[in-house]
């Protein structure tokens, strides 16, 4: 694996062990509020990472453009935005709520462009 399905790959693992993190802090501590913060990082961190990796690894002519990186640079930087905002948001400052919604909406984007990405490669392989 190399490029950025290692980089998306690298993303995921991180995005799994603060997830991890996160989902042992609520068992030990015996609160659950930050359910949601743990279910965006291991969904949108760790398996939307893992998927993108491995769609990079198994067609590397989607991977070698220009796109690719942006693609992973923009799921990156939205990405940590979400869940941070989100675990702030989650612990009663609302004032991250503007915070978390840039993140949304650029991790949105993010999926958009792999999309724009992902299925016309899938189409030239076939």
């Amino acid at each position: 694996m190399q490029g950025v399905a290692r980089n998306f790959f690298t993303l995921a693992i991180i995005y799994a062990l603060c997830g991890m993190a996160v989902g042992l802090y609520m068992a030990i501590s015996h609160d659950h509020s930050q359910m949601t913060t743990h279910a965006h990082i291991m969904v949108a961190g760790w398996l939307m990472s893992s998927v993108f990796a491995f769609f990079y690894h198994l067609v590397p002519a989607a991977a070698g453009g220009m796109l690719a990186r942006v693609h992973f640079w923009l799921t990156a930087v939205s990405g940590i935005l979400l869940v941070v905002g989100l675990f702030f948001l989650m612990a009663g400052n609302t004032a991250m709520e503007a915070v978390t919604a840039l993140g949304s909406i650029c991790f949105y984007a993010a999926m958009l462009l792999f999309a724009f990405i992902a299925i016309p490669a899938i189409y030239r392989t076939a």
